[in-house]
């Protein structure tokens, strides 16, 4: 997809460039979102995030490493990293629900839609756990997020050759898992076959095959 002319620093100065850039990738960034929180206000929150932390980060945006939209899904993961080691800090509750903006009937019933369109990427996301944190990054953008292995390494600041070592890897893990009956019911949720993890990832958008 073409980015927005000027691309993330132009958006900084122009607000119609700034809306224009929001509505393009505002379902993708709450789709991403949604797959790691399982709660709509949080959803909410950390998308709004991810726009402001573009404002506070266009100045980083190099064409030359990457996609516009790679560039934005690196931003979209640290925010949802800091919003784990947020919670993971807390210890009371009341500090959390406090500080939180309220939303509309509408709009909770609209991302608790959202929530569950997006509960098999949860679980995809939950079988992914036990992968060393590098092949589960690439694997999640790949094969979850539907990122390419070039948007997948540029999210990520790593070498495309890097991206497709450790998919690779995570690959040959999970059918490794796979093929033993406590890996296969530890890859199942719901009664359904998780395709991100079982077989099809040589097939994702056509990025898997040359890892």
């Amino acid at each position: 997809m073409e980015g927005i002319r000027g691309g993330p620093q132009a958006v900084v100065r122009d607000p119609e460039l700034f809306e224009e850039f929001y509505r393009r990738h505002v379902d993708a960034m709450t789709s991403f979102v949604a797959r790691r929180v399982a709660d709509p206000h949080t959803v909410a929150d950390l998308t709004a995030e991810i726009f402001l932390a573009v404002l506070d980060s266009a100045h980083t945006y190099r064409p030359g490493r990457g996609s516009e939209t790679a560039w934005l899904y690196g931003i979209a993961r640290n925010v949802v990293a800091g919003e784990h080691r947020r919670v993971a800090r807390e210890t009371a509750r009341d500090r959390r629900i406090s500080g939180r903006r309220l939303l509309e009937p509408d709009d909770i019933a609209r991302l608790e839609d959202k929530l569950d369109a997006e509960s098999p990427g949860r679980h995809a996301l939950a079988a992914l756990e036990r992968l060393p944190a590098g092949e589960r990054a690439v694997l999640e953008l790949i094969a979850v997020d539907q990122l390419t292995v070039s948007e997948a390494a540029a999210a990520l600041g790593i070498t495309q050759v890097t991206a497709r070592v450790r998919l690779h890897r995570a690959r040959k893990s999970l059918r490794a898992e796979a093929g033993s009956e406590a890996g296969s019911a530890a890859l199942v949720r719901g009664g359904a076959e998780l395709p991100y993890v079982t077989g099809e990832l040589e097939v994702a958008r056509g990025n898997g095959g040359g890892a």
